[in-house]
């Protein structure tokens, strides 16, 4: 069997792909030893006692379909660092270091095993979403403990199969829950950044250029650091601060927000950049988000310097505070 007779929908075995592809045979996540490609293993059974569930969305966007996958670890808070995180920050970069990611189902034990192995069926090649690589949200570990969760969302690069028992089943109603506001523990391992009073501007890097194949990991750097430094803010001042997790009835929609300020029953947008498009996205989002949330919060939005006077006064029309960064510390424009 070579690598080209991979077709999606093919029955193979963990085994038989580890002797083709290299990597190992155990565990979600193998990157290959011997070839370019990454092996992803879903196994349903598995994934709902962790209170998670990976498959295919039922809504497409203009790129078409996404594939939802829930990082590696069991236990704790998921990460990219460190040796637990290592395989999550291999898919993360799998475009940098030019490999595939080829997604497997499990599906059923193999006629004849006595050793209770499972049946692969092959879904197809994929690669992380350029707009969003993944999304943080929150889970039940294998103790019961709430911890926050990597969940990637793939894009098929090729053929793949879809099959209507490979779909997240969607909500039954609409739910909006608080959940754990802190993202530290799924900062990027590279490259290397710190958390700082003042976040610096984005500037043109050559590490930019290199990950051109995933450019909104600039983006994704800048806003995690401003929005950690700001909760630690809150934190030290003796605030509450959360996040809420909104499930959408009749659609596998599960939406995250930033921060939410319990204290001041406030919730943020935090945006990465004070440009047009980011004011226009964070006024989106929090548009989108305060329906569902009760009773209503006040709404504000974070940047990581002040954006132009119109861009203010558009925030404002909309009944949302400014809050930015300058040398001194975070200053606040509340809304009339």
């Amino acid at each position: 069997m070579g690598i080209a007779s991979i077709t999606p929908g093919l029955l193979t075995t963990r085994a038989d792909m580890d002797e083709l592809f290299g990597g190992g045979s155990q565990g979600g996540i193998l990157p290959s030893t011997t070839t370019p490609n990454i092996l992803i293993y879903v196994d349903h059974d598995s994934g709902t006692q962790y209170g998670y569930e990976d498959g295919w969305l039922a809504e497409e966007d203009e790129l078409g379909p996404i594939f939802e996958y829930t990082g590696q670890g069991t236990s704790g808070h998921q990460t990219f660092l460190g040796t637990k995180g290592s395989r999550n920050a291999a898919v993360l970069y799998h475009a940098e270091a030019g490999r595939s990611l080829r997604v497997f189902m499990a599906a059923g034990k193999v006629p004849g095993s006595s050793s209770g192995a499972k049946q692969q069926r092959y879904v197809g090649e994929f690669a992380l979403d350029l707009k969003q690589p993944y999304t943080v949200r929150e889970a039940k570990d294998r103790h019961g403990k709430q911890r926050r969760i990597i969940v990637f969302r793939l894009r098929p690069t090729g053929d793949y199969q879809r099959l209507p028992q490979d779909q997240v089943r969607t909500a039954d109603q609409t739910q909006a829950r608080r959940v754990l506001a802190t993202v530290a523990t799924t900062k990027l391992p590279e490259p290397k950044t710190t958390t700082t009073k003042k976040v610096p501007p984005r500037r043109k890097r050559a590490a930019e250029s290199r990950r051109a194949a995933q450019p909104s990991l600039i983006a994704e750097l800048r806003q995690s650091a401003l929005r950690d430094d700001y909760f630690q803010e809150l934190i030290d001042t003796g605030h509450e601060v959360f996040a809420y997790q909104i499930k959408i009835a009749g659609t596998t929609t599960i939406l995250t927000t930033d921060l939410y300020d319990a204290t001041a029953h406030e919730l943020y947008a935090v945006r990465g950049d004070s440009s047009r498009e980011e004011v226009r996205t964070a006024v989106g989002q929090l548009k989108d988000y305060v329906r569902h949330v009760e009773p209503r919060p006040q709404l504000a939005a974070l940047f990581p310097e002040k954006p132009q006077d119109d861009l203010v006064d558009l925030l404002h029309v909309e009944g949302i505070s400014v809050v930015y960064q300058d040398d001194h510390g975070y200053v606040r424009n509340p809304a009339r």
